[in-house]
């Protein structure tokens, strides 16, 4: 898992000189007949009955209308040639009318809405908060732990995750000092981007929830032996309602997906030092 983490087109169109030539774009001439004379020698033209314009006027709005309930159908059909039965549905995140959280909780957000899309902000937010720098500090990372895990299991969460981040083995390994602090002339990084969210199972007082997120993790700055990398993980959280809020009781992560890595050159530790103190972190609420 992740240090640090608990873890178009173009518009082409003839321009108006009429490039197209002719009548209605179309190449051809109009050629305008004399009032009265019979086009090919026939009988005099007569003006279409009402009725008949009529009639053809509803037909054409019959089938207009036939064609869009038909489109909006998505391809639900149920015979043979329907394609829309084995096809995954995507969750965009988009206004959902739920309002936003408005309330936090030692600066992590909370009270989320008793729904799926409740359960999906609460994931975001909380992973962000576990996969921050913030963890590396003793005091900080008990605050976190007791707002974002439900409370039977924060204690013993608690427990386990004080052994991890205040081990002098592991503190060493990624260029840390004894009590978590960055060495002096170099900043800490531990970030995470969350990209998108599933809900497996939900329920009135229990979620699965997947977080895929991209994570920035290192030291940026002069004489870092440890600079700044870009990981991608998925992780699984399992939420329940406590006290009128979702919390976390367990989770498990795996690596990826992991988008192909583009041909840009790395930015400086400079660059990058300067990056992360300008740009502060989002927090997600639909």
């Amino acid at each position: 898992m992740s240090l640090g983490d608990e873890h178009g087109y173009e518009s082409s169109r003839t321009g108006d000189d009429g490039a197209y030539g002719g009548y209605a774009g179309t190449g051809q001439t109009r050629t305008r007949l004399p009032e009265g004379d019979a086009p090919y020698g026939g009988a005099p033209r007569r003006p279409r009955s009402s009725s008949r314009s009529l009639v053809t006027i509803v037909g054409v709005v019959v089938l207009l209308i036939a064609a869009i309930a038909f489109a909006n159908r998505g391809g639900d059909s149920d015979g043979d040639g329907g394609s829309g039965g084995d096809k995954a549905e995507t969750a965009p995140t988009a206004a959902s009318g739920e309002r936003p959280v408005e309330s936090k909780t030692v600066g992590i957000p909370t009270g989320y809405a008793r729904n799926a899309q409740g359960a999906e902000s609460a994931v975001a937010n909380y992973g962000i908060a576990l996969g921050s720098a913030d963890m590396f500090n003793t005091e900080r990372r008990h605050e976190i732990v007791n707002t974002v895990y439900a409370p039977d299991v924060a204690a013993d969460r608690q427990s386990k995750l004080d052994g991890v981040y205040s081990g002098e083995e592991f503190l060493a390994n990624i260029g840390l000092n004894k009590d978590g602090s960055a060495p002096s002339g170099q900043t800490f990084i531990s970030r995470i981007i969350p990209v998108g969210t599933k809900v497996t199972t939900s329920s009135d007082n229990n979620a699965t929830v997947e977080l895929w997120y991209t994570s920035l993790f290192g030291l940026s700055g002069e004489g870092s032996t440890n600079p700044v990398t870009e990981s991608w993980f998925t992780t699984t959280y399992e939420l329940q309602w406590v006290s009128g809020d979702w919390k976390i009781t367990d989770f498990t992560q795996k690596d990826g997906p992991v988008p192909v890595g583009r041909d840009q050159r790395a930015s400086t530790a400079e660059d990058m030092t300067k990056a992360v103190q300008e740009y502060g972190g989002f927090t997600y609420a639909r």
